[in-house]
């Protein structure tokens, strides 16, 4: 246990709200923020940026990395790097967060609409070879929730066509597949910071990638199109734009960082408490284990079988009732209005059944990382509850 670490809250009271996501903060965050806001100036000016890209690809055991105001603008720079533009199509799967297929758009590039593997919720390699077409340019594949993707299966897709694959790594520091660290997967992998996630800079992101030329490239396109070069004349070769991390969040992060196992293992304590009191109980899924995955289990998730009649608007209704927050499992991205006019949405609902139907009967249970068993136990009492009351009615 880290001796910076704030103790986690033992005793909850009994109707005390529960968040569905949020951060472990420690003394440790508020000590090296408060020493970056005293020191990184003048000659010291983004000292903590940089040590954080260092100390960050270090821990992934990757090349590079560079630090970015938010997971957004690094996949949009993924974009960038790769020369992806109108005319080009890039595969992503439906069962994830709007930004991870926002940036196809903002390069003019058109987002083509993957399925999700029933047990896992990763992006399906079946569906990702129906859906690669002559404009394939590339595959963006997702660990949602912490788990992984068959990227076996994927590479064999990808790389003899010569078709990239840029990693959303998001919510899924400290994750593995056979071996291999989330966000070392792609030719560019991205990860979020965001206050709800595992490791948090409050609002932040990283770039990370092992060429050399990708990471040239990003570092020019983050700078409003400067060189290292050219940085103190201010002499720009193109127009980029301004995705730099600031100092202070990159200070929170490199906290967050150095506690990084303690907080992946709450994480998988987490999902733990609710394995055993949840598992049990017919019709309920949980997050897969998988062989060869290390799943960090960012979020507990939970499909009902829909012998329940419930669904995920009705249990959210119901867990709010009990000042308990919950959220919907991702809605398929190509049922959202921001993404009709493309063509791939086109029966979109039929070639994706999957992800359409888990949208319908799943959510994500509370998971914030300083959850203590007690409030477990109480979502679980309550989930168990409405569970019990749904099959009563339909008898």
């Amino acid at each position: 246990m880290n001796t910076h670490a704030t103790p986690l809250k033992e005793q909850p009271k009994p109707d005390e709200h529960i968040p569905v996501a949020g951060p472990w903060v420690s003394d440790l965050e508020v000590e090296y923020v408060a020493q970056a806001a005293a020191n990184d100036w003048y000659k010291n000016a983004g000292q903590s940026v940089k040590r954080f890209e260092q100390e960050f690809a270090a821990y992934l055991g990757i090349r590079h990395a560079a630090a970015v105001p938010h997971c957004t603008s690094a996949l949009h720079l993924a974009m960038l790097c790769l020369n992806i533009g109108p005319g080009d199509e890039v595969i992503v799967p439906e069962s994830t967060w709007v930004a991870t297929a926002a940036p196809i758009a903002y390069v003019g590039a058109e987002p083509v609409f993957a399925d999700i593997d029933p047990s896992t919720w990763q992006i399906s390699a079946a569906s990702v070879e129906r859906c690669v077409g002559p404009r394939t340019k590339a595959i963006v594949t997702v660990d949602l929730y912490g788990g992984m993707p068959d990227m076996d299966a994927i590479n064999a897709i990808a790389k003899p066509k010569g078709i990239a694959i840029i990693e959303d790594a998001a919510q899924s520091i400290g994750s593995s597949y056979k071996g291999h660290a989330a966000g070392t997967l792609g030719d560019i992998s991205t990860f979020s910071f965001h206050g709800t996630k595992t490791l948090t800079t409050g609002e932040g992101g990283m770039f990370v990638t092992d060429r050399d030329d990708l990471f040239e490239r990003a570092a020019r396109i983050r700078d409003h199109g400067r060189t290292a070069a050219d940085f103190k004349y201010f002499v720009t070769s193109e127009i980029g734009h301004k995705y730099r991390m600031g100092s202070l969040p990159a200070a929170f992060g490199r906290a967050q960082l150095q506690r990084v196992n303690e907080l992946i293992e709450r994480k998988r304590e987490i999902f733990s408490w609710y394995e055993a009191r949840l598992s049990g109980i017919q019709g309920i899924q949980l997050n897969a284990r998988v062989a060869d995955v290390g799943n960090t289990f960012w979020m507990v998730n939970a499909v009902l079988d829909s012998s329940y009649d419930l669904t995920t608007l009705q249990l959210m209704q119901l867990f709010d009732a009990k000042e308990i927050d919950i959220r919907p499992f991702f809605p398929p991205l190509s049922s959202l209005p921001a993404f009709a006019k493309y063509h791939s949405v086109v029966d979109a609902c039929v070639q994706n059944p999957v992800a359409y139907d888990l949208a319908k009967r799943a959510i994500n249970l509370p998971s914030a990382l300083m959850l203590t068993e007690a409030q477990v136990d109480r979502v679980c009492t309550v989930f168990r509850s409405i569970l019990n009351n749904s099959r009563n009615k339909s008898v």
